[in-house]
């Protein structure tokens, strides 16, 4: 009876499916060191044989903060006696596998600052070797450091849509999207996002259920960048659109199961409270494609689905793009 037991145990397991579980955010598997160089204001003489990026490499500072202050357009040549300004501030040298998150978070500043003072723009992939211009003088950061910290670990949805991904080692290309992965996608990997928006339209994530929540300002001023639909527990929650999965966990607590397709275009679909994950980052999913179910895990009020629409960073009205209900 004792031999019998290990392969009446092997034969259970293998009619049991395995639930693939979200691998950990790049943000917590590849933390990120304060080490920023402190670089003056200058000006930078250009010899025979220099280029943006060696000069940013000898200067610490990053070569997009160089083409900016001097208007240089790609693919930023510069020519030989140029004077050439060079920005000051902190510039944080990017290595493999680091996120932006985790770059803000170790320099506790908003990754929403750091998009903005960089110039950064879809897909939002850093690279080794880049230089990222930290937003604050030291002596700013020492006297706000507890507060700023405090509020880049507040995660939202804008962080991890441009935040989110590790950087690119050097002459890496990042992951293939696969309809059926075997097992979850390293974190330290980025994924290749759609090359462009699929045609028919986005189409309703739920069958049914009742529209509680609109786009926009609430009675009591609060805003939502989203709707929330009402559903039964367990109900599918599908794709609104072919894509591929940018995110899927629980890392923003009032959101629950949280899921983030990326669809081309700069086109991003968010769907949250979820109560089961069927997808994880770096798989593609095509259209009505039943991702997760229903919960009212979060915040939520009573079973039901926070869902939005995003082009590029700005939150869309999903009643004014959503096909007709089915």
């Amino acid at each position: 009876m004792r031999a019998a037991a290990p392969a009446l145990w092997l034969m259970l397991a293998a009619q049991t499916p395995i639930q693939l579980l979200p691998a950990p955010p790049a943000w917590e598997a590849a933390p990120v060191s304060a080490d920023a160089r402190d670089v003056a204001d200058g000006i930078w003489l250009v010899e025979p044989g220099q280029t943006l990026s060696g000069i940013a490499a000898r200067t610490g500072a990053g070569a997009p903060a160089i083409a900016r202050a001097n208007a240089i357009p790609a693919p930023y040549a510069v020519r030989i006696g140029q004077r050439l300004k060079i920005p000051g501030g902190r510039y944080h040298l990017v290595r493999p596998g680091q996120s932006g998150i985790a770059i803000a978070r170790a320099y506790g500043v908003e990754w929403s600052r750091i998009v903005e003072a960089n110039g950064l723009a879809e897909p939002y992939v850093l690279r080794a070797g880049q230089r990222v211009l930290i937003p604050g003088s030291l002596a700013t950061t020492a006297r706000s450091r507890a507060a700023e910290r405090a509020a880049a670990f507040q995660l939202d949805i804008d962080d991890i849509v441009t935040g989110g991904q590790p950087a690119l080692a050097p002459r890496q290309l990042p992951a293939k999207p696969v309809a059926k992965p075997r097992r979850p996608l390293s974190p330290a990997v980025p994924v290749a996002p759609p090359a462009r928006l699929a045609s028919g339209g986005f189409s309703w994530p739920v069958e049914g259920g009742r529209v509680v929540k609109r786009f926009g300002a609430g009675q009591s001023g609060e805003r939502s960048d989203g709707i929330k639909i009402a559903v039964p527990l367990s109900t599918p929650i599908r794709a609104t659109a072919d894509g591929v999965v940018a995110y899927a966990g629980s890392g923003i607590a009032a959101l629950g199961g949280l899921i983030i397709i990326r669809h081309g275009g700069g086109w991003t679909s968010v769907y949250g409270h979820a109560a089961k994950l069927n997808v994880t980052r770096g798989q593609s999913v095509t259209r009505g494609q039943t991702i997760a179910l229903s919960g009212d895990t979060g915040f939520a009020d009573r079973p039901e689905l926070h869902f939005e629409l995003r082009r590029g960073r700005v939150p869309v009205d999903p009643l004014g793009v959503l096909r007709a209900r089915p």
